[in-house]
């Protein structure tokens, strides 16, 4: 678990980033999980974005994709979702404490 001082800190980190997934209107699905673990593993942290075409709510999209991937929810901020996981081998943010 994530504490506030984290999250911030993850958050700065994510703000230059660009989404790499998207979710469309078929949802989540076992593709794109495993395309998310996998980018997690290489990035630690990633941002997906949701599809106007998507009519779940995102907070159960995000909360889905955090579930299932094994990954932090960070933030979710308009379509946008910011997931974080520790790789196991490119280890490259540090947290504070």
């Amino acid at each position: 678990m994530l504490t506030g001082k984290q999250k911030r800190f993850l958050r700065s980190e994510a703000h230059h980033l660009q989404p790499i997934f998207q979710v469309g209107k078929g949802g989540v699905n076992d593709h794109l999980i495993r395309h998310i673990e996998e980018a997690l593993e290489a990035r630690e942290l990633i941002k997906v974005n949701i599809l106007n075409n998507n009519d779940d709510d995102r907070y159960e999209v995000a909360a889905e994709l955090a579930e299932r991937s094994g990954a932090e929810l960070v933030q979710v901020i308009g379509k946008t979702i910011v997931l974080y996981k520790e790789s196991r081998e490119n280890k490259q943010i540090e947290l504070p404490e």
